[in-house]
């Protein structure tokens, strides 16, 4: 019976995967990985969308915790939060030796009835 702190977990996955599952947010993840923390207007320069739909999506991952923002000066400069991205790695491979497992026993069943 799953209990309230794993279902926190799984709420918590849900928002995080959920972040990572656009890909304009991923863009912008790529180009925080690559050029390190950027303003607003660097990271929208490069995008064909309103800087207003930028915002939408650093505020998303913001809420994921995936990046952080800070005021520094008229600018806000987000970075990413390596952290949370490493709990995504971790989530993944926790799902992968899942699978992995389910194949070895499928594949120990197939071979018994050969």
């Amino acid at each position: 019976m799953p209990n309230q702190q794993s279902d926190l977990a799984l709420t918590d996955a849900a928002l995080l995967f959920a972040a990572l599952g656009d890909e304009t947010r991923l863009r912008l993840l790529r180009q925080l990985s690559e050029v390190g923390p950027a303003s607003i207007s660097a990271l929208a320069h490069n995008f064909r969308v309103t800087r207003q739909a930028v915002t939408k999506h650093l505020k998303f991952l913001a809420c994921a915790s995936i990046i952080y923002g800070k005021r520094a000066g008229r600018e806000h400069v987000w970075t990413l939060n390596p952290a949370r991205l490493a709990e995504a790695q971790r989530c993944l491979d926790v799902i992968a030796r899942g699978w992995d497992d389910a194949l070895g026993r499928l594949k120990a069943h197939l071979e018994e009835g050969i």
